[in-house]
C-alpha cells in the first residue's frame, strides 16, 4: 500500500477503475466493508481517503475530540486490501480559506440541516474537491449516513460528475448498534441505552414488512422504544423519501425511516432504508457482526 499526501500522488494511483473510499478515519468495518466491495466490483486500485474535514463541523461539535489514530488506520487499510491511501494536511485540501462552497438543495435542507447548519455545504464540497482531484470512476458510501447519500447523489448528477455513487450496506455491532467513530465517546450504560435506536428501527421494519405504510404510525414505534431508555434525547424521527429526503406521510416510494437522538453526551443517528420489491417493501436491516468490532477491540 503507499500512501499519498497530496492529490497529484493520489491520482497517480495505478490501474483503473479507480474506487474512492472516503472515510475521516478511526475505521471500522463499515468502512472496510466499501474496499470489499470495491474489490469485487472489479475496480483495478481503491484509494480510500483519511481526512477530517473541519467545514462540516459546526462551532460546538466534536472536531478537536474527533478520534485520530493513523498507524492504526493504516494497518486497517492495508489488511482490507487499499491500494492508496490519501491522507492530506488541511493545507493541501484547503490551500487558502475557501470563497467557493458546494451549497446542495433539495435533500440537503431537511433532518440533519435543522440541527446542523452548513454541514452539507462542508459534505458536498470535500467530496468536490475529492472528486475533482482524484478522478474516481465509483466512490462508495455507507447506507448509515442515508441523508448525505442522497446530497452526494444529488450533487454528483447536478454537477455531471463521471463517478458511480455506491451505497454500501449498515454494519451494526452485535447488540445491533450502527458502527460509528462516535460510538467511543459513550459510556458503558451510554451504550445500552445507545441499543434503543436499533430497537426502534427493528419494530418499525417489521411493521412495514407486514404491511403498515402510515409515516405516523412507524416514527411512533421509534419513538415509543427511544422513550423506553432512559438518557436518550430525541432530535427527530423521520420518514422520508431516498432521493429528495422529503418527509413522507405513506410509504410509497423507496424511502428510509431517520432517527437522530442525543445519548448522554453523544449525538447519533441511525436508520432503515425501506426498498420496494414486488409490490411490497423490504426493510434494510444492515449486517451484524458476530463478535467484537475493530473499534473495540483497539480501544
Amino acid at each position: 500500500m503507499r500512501v499519498a499526501r497530496t492529490f497529484a500522488e493520489a491520482r497517480d494511483a495505478g490501474a483503473s477503475p479507480v474506487g474512492l473510499v472516503a472515510t475521516m478515519g478511526f475505521l471500522h468495518e463499515g468502512h472496510l466493508s466499501h474496499v470489499h466491495a470495491a474489490r469485487a466490483a472489479g475496480d483495478g486500485t481503491v484509494v480510500m481517503s483519511l481526512f477530517v474535514n473541519p467545514f462540516q463541523f459546526g462551532p460546538n461539535e466534536d472536531l478537536d475530540r474527533y478520534p485520530r489514530d493513523l498507524d492504526r488506520d493504516a494497518a486497517l487499510a492495508e489488511s482490507a486490501g487499499v491500494d492508496v491511501l490519501f491522507t492530506p494536511s488541511v493545507d493541501e485540501v484547503y490551500p487558502t480559506p475557501p470563497d467557493t462552497l458546494v451549497e446542495v438543495g433539495g435533500p440537503a435542507t431537511a433532518l440533519e440541516a435543522r440541527s446542523r447548519p452548513g454541514h452539507f455545504a462542508g459534505v458536498a464540497t470535500v467530496v468536490t474537491k475529492l472528486f475533482a482531484g482524484i478522478r474516481p470512476d465509483r466512490a462508495y458510501f455507507g447506507r448509515k449516513d442515508a441523508q448525505q447519500l442522497a446530497v452526494i447523489r444529488r450533487m454528483t448528477t447536478d454537477l455531471s460528475f463521471p463517478v458511480e455513487v455506491v451505497g454500501g450496506p449498515i454494519i451494526r455491532h452485535a447488540d445491533g448498534v450502527a458502527l460509528s467513530s462516535r460510538n467511543t465517546f459513550l459510556s458503558a450504560g451510554d451504550r445500552i441505552a445507545a441499543t434503543g435506536l436499533y430497537r426502534g428501527l427493528m419494530a418499525a421494519a417489521d411493521a412495514v414488512e407486514a404491511g403498515e405504510r402510515h409515516g405516523s404510525a412507524l416514527e411512533a414505534l421509534v419513538r415509543g422504544a427511544l422513550m423506553a431508555k432512559p438518557g436518550i434525547h430525541v432530535d427527530y424521527v423521520e420518514l422520508a423519501s431516498a432521493d429528495r429526503v422529503e418527509r413522507l406521510v405513506e410509504l410509497d416510494r423507496p424511502a428510509f425511516l431517520a432517527v437522530a437522538a442525543r445519548v448522554g453526551a453523544v449525538r447519533l443517528i441511525d436508520n432503515i432504508h425501506l426498498d420496494p420489491v414486488d409490490g411490497g417493501f423490504v426493510a434494510d436491516r444492515g449486517t451484524r457482526l458476530v463478535g467484537a468490532s475493530v473499534m473495540e477491540v483497539a480501544g
